[in-house]
């Protein structure tokens, strides 16, 4: 069947572009730049105004007012934390972290890797406002980091990506952690407490078996989600815990469902055959229970996560950038390489992080606590240790945080940018390196 010139030069570019491993970095890049383009462009002032322009959402007086900027880190953002949510209930259940053994290294790279960025950070910024900044460095960018892994393709091995996959979970639950005991403002304690009574109809709906994934996103939206906003806590932490009360299991287990594919995959073939008398009805049928099937043999947490995930890659990730990294640079701005919240970032992000992650895998293996990843030695582990200084989109996030005064927010977030940029290309090239001298 020829394809339509809609299907050949849209649809099937957009389609391939979606599936590659690289895009979610290449079109992270992109919005960035543009945001820095038009920031610093005739449309600047239209630019800043516009994420400051405030949506209300509400009846009568329970109305909840946010800017557009708030809306798109506390509301879209938190389907981002949704996701790294189910990624770490996924980890701890089936990934790297199933086991202690195999979660030991990662976990303890992973600490050591936000450790030392923050211990950088605050000997540059000790005894001043911009302290309040020192969990900015300590997370790395997944979407990044890994899309450059991928590029470099068979150069590097498997385990390395899996090993690199496992320290950007650690650091984002770390992050996790901190934003909500850390960056949090005054806690109204009668919306944590109604937050608490959403958050176990999660966890007993999961324990007597519910499986419905719209009664998980009513009660973690409507409820959780909403009282935790309300009680002061950042409303992202909402997400995480609605994330791990979200089921892992299957109703209809792998045999039986292979036994029923079999049998009515015959029975469809025999409707289909024109010497007999089965009606097309009884076909669609099958495949209707085929469909229903597929979908009791995956668990909710599976098909919430295939769901949700090209849309906040390619939708809530990108707007999240175009949003935060417009920085308008004149010519004052030149002079914020040398602050010290711009320099305790840059370093905490290229030296903080390559120390943290080496030093400390370095240790459990000399000990002979660990050892490396199959297939990976030392040179592909200071790879990682560079790509672990790609703070972006986390790293922006929580400097909306740590900060209100547009002068830090702009030196963070060129701190943020500088460094993240270095730390891939001094990676990515490493890397490439290392692998056309074996």
């Amino acid at each position: 069947m020829r394809k339509s010139p809609l299907d050949q030069y849209l649809i099937l570019p957009i389609k391939k572009f979606i599936e590659k491993q690289t895009s979610v970095g290449i079109l992270l890049i992109f919005a960035a730049l543009l945001a820095m383009l038009v920031a610093n462009s005739p449309l600047a002032e239209a630019y800043h105004q516009l994420w400051e322009q405030h949506i209300h959402i509400g009846i009568n007086d329970f109305v909840i007012n946010k800017s557009i900027l708030h809306w798109i880190n506390d509301g879209l953002m938190s389907m981002f934390f949704f996701l790294i949510g189910l990624e770490i209930k996924k980890e701890i259940l089936h990934g790297e972290l199933s086991t202690f053994r195999g979660a030991l290294l990662p976990l303890t790279a992973g600490i050591g890797g936000m450790m030392m960025p923050a211990i950088i950070f605050s000997l540059f910024n000790s005894g001043t406002p911009a302290i309040e900044g020192w969990g900015i460095p300590m997370a790395t960018d997944i979407a990044f980091a890994l899309g450059l892994l991928y590029l470099l393709g068979d150069k590097v091995p498997l385990s390395l990506k899996i090993f690199l996959t496992a320290i950007a979970v650690i650091d984002d639950l770390g992050a996790v952690l901190i934003i909500a005991l850390f960056y949090t403002s005054d806690i109204s304690l009668l919306n944590l407490g109604i937050a608490a009574v959403f958050l176990s109809i999660l966890v007993v709906a999961n324990y007597i078996g519910v499986r419905n994934t719209i009664f998980y996103m009513i009660v973690g939206i409507g409820g959780l989600w909403l009282a935790i906003l309300l009680s002061g806590v950042h409303a992202t932490i909402a997400a995480v815990l609605a994330a791990l009360a979200i089921p892992n299991s299957r109703t209809v287990d792998p045999p039986l469902f292979l036994r029923k594919v079999k049998l009515w995959a015959f029975k469809i073939n025999k409707n289909e055959d024109p010497e007999l008398t089965s009606s097309n009805e009884d076909t669609g049928m099958i495949i209707e229970k085929f469909a229903l099937l597929t979908k009791e043999a995956t668990p909710p947490l599976q098909r919430l996560e295939n769901g949700l995930t090209n849309f906040v890659n390619f939708v809530v990730l990108p707007l999240f950038a175009f949003a935060n990294a417009g920085v308008t640079i004149n010519a004052d701005s030149f002079g914020f390489f040398l602050s010290p919240i711009t320099i305790g970032i840059i370093l905490g992000l290229i030296i903080g992080k390559f120390c943290g992650i080496v030093f400390f895998t370095r240790l459990l293996c000399a000990i002979k606590i660990c050892k490396l990843p199959k297939g990976v030695n030392w040179k592909h582990i200071y790879g990682v240790g560079c790509l672990g200084g790609i703070g972006f989109t986390m790293s922006l996030f929580i400097t909306e945080l740590a900060f209100d005064k547009p002068e830090m927010l702009t030196q963070a977030k060129i701190g943020i940018l500088t460094a993240s940029i270095l730390a891939g290309i001094i990676g990515y090239n490493y890397l490439n390196w290392v692998s056309k001298r074996k």
